[in-house]
């Protein structure tokens, strides 16, 4: 009966990633690749600003889910973004393996800073040098994200049909 529940708990996880995936495609057509102009409106930048912003909402759901799984559990006290996606480039074998690279890592860190810029400055003005390095960002992370995650996937079906 155990193996049955872990099973099904893989086969929920493996379609939950892959529902997230399918929102981070949709995210990055929506984002395009934009040409920032030095004078963009600030309405052209909150639009692009709040892309991005669910586009790390989307792999920090991913993180959420592979953590809850594999019991990889983040206390959600002060910093548990940054303690979340710290343990996502962990190979933690046999467990599991390492679901992103330090490169990854260090392209989704800038999108999470990012995002908790959007989210804690009301009234603030968007920063347009800001804002071009973090679609930089985004943009590099979209060459090499699926890949890593598709690997651990294949980990996923693995284990599940060990099962």
């Amino acid at each position: 009966m155990e193996s049955v529940c872990m099973s099904e708990t893989f086969l929920v996880l493996e379609r939950a990633v892959q529902a997230d995936l399918d929102s981070i495609a949709r995210l990055y057509a929506e984002i395009g690749q934009p040409d920032l102009p030095e004078n963009a409106p600030q309405d052209q930048l909150i639009v692009l600003s709040y892309r991005l912003h669910n586009l790390y909402n989307a792999f920090e759901n991913i993180f959420r889910n592979v953590a809850a799984v594999f019991e990889n559990h983040v206390d959600e006290a002060a910093g548990w973004h940054t303690q979340l996606l710290r343990h996502m480039r962990l190979d933690l074998t046999p467990v599991r393996p390492a679901l992103i690279d330090e490169s990854a890592y260090e392209k989704l860190d800038e999108l999470r800073r990012f995002r908790h810029l959007f989210r804690s400055a009301y009234g603030v003005q968007l920063d347009p040098e800001r804002l071009r390095l973090v679609l930089r960002k985004a943009v590099q992370l979209r060459r090499i994200y699926l890949p890593q995650i598709e690997s651990f996937l294949d980990f996923v079906r693995a284990v599940q049909q060990e099962r």
